[in-house]
């Protein structure tokens, strides 16, 4: 904590100590074992997913009891689709490398307007007036509808900055991101872009169910109806709803 030490003032505050948690099982359900998971969301109850790949990138609205997929968007083998979010009415997607980000209406999924991308995209979410953004670096893009960047924010994990920052989820106020390649969840303080809490989530998706196409954990969905948090990974065959418990 800051004070005084012996009528001087201490040139340095102990920063709050980052909280230990690990994803705990309550359910599982069944996912495409064929859908490389880049975007992750429930809006108004409805689960919906984008996913990757070159030829096989798809938005897609899904049942969450059957992960049956109940209405598809496919896209052109051009385009790597990345992070998604729904704002305001609209649908945002991202695209990896292409350096175009698309917009649809939400309720119709019918397309609206291509949008110029300057940088690589990953994740997206949105604290319902801004669009989040990372981009696989320690920073993350804070945008409008037209995707103009009206804020960035530097991540860092007790004072060091965090790198390759991918999937994310607003989740009661805080930003979740994924880290890329690891089984870890950051809990991040939007105001100072400060991790308050990591999550480890190893060991989530079981060896038998693993297949040389599983690739790694990526999908964070919140349902503010219910209050549950699921996560799964790209060509995972499961979709689990996880709660925290505390190392």
């Amino acid at each position: 904590m800051c004070g005084i030490v012996a009528g001087m003032f201490m040139s340095a505050c102990v920063s709050a100590k980052v909280r230990e948690y690990r994803a705990e099982v309550v359910g599982e359900y069944p996912h495409d074992p064929a859908a490389y998971t880049q975007g992750l969301f429930f809006d108004d109850g409805q689960l919906y997913e984008s996913t990757g790949t070159y030829g096989r990138s798809s938005f897609r609205k899904v049942d969450l009891t059957t992960g049956k997929v109940l209405e598809k968007i496919d896209f052109s083998k051009k385009y790597f689709i990345e992070g998604s979010a729904m704002m305001g009415g609209n649908l945002y997607l991202l695209t990896w490398t292409s350096k175009v980000a698309f917009i649809y209406d939400a309720a119709t999924l019918e397309y609206l307007s291509t949008y110029s991308y300057p940088r690589q995209g990953w994740g997206l979410t949105t604290d319902g007036t801004r669009l989040i953004a990372s981009d696989g670096s320690s920073t993350l893009y804070f945008m409008d509808g037209a995707f103009s960047v009206t804020r960035r924010l530097t991540v860092r994990l007790n004072g060091r900055p965090m790198r390759l920052l991918n999937e994310l989820e607003y989740v009661d106020g805080k930003i979740w991101a994924n880290v890329y390649t690891a089984d870890l969840i950051l809990i991040i303080d939007p105001a100072t872009g400060n991790v308050e809490a990591t999550v480890d989530a190893s060991g989530l998706l079981p060896a038998g169910l693993r297949t040389e196409d599983t690739d790694v954990l990526n999908g964070i969905a919140y349902d503010e109806k219910t209050g549950k948090i699921y996560l799964t990974g790209k060509n995972w065959p499961r979709l689990y709803e996880i709660r925290l418990t505390e190392k």
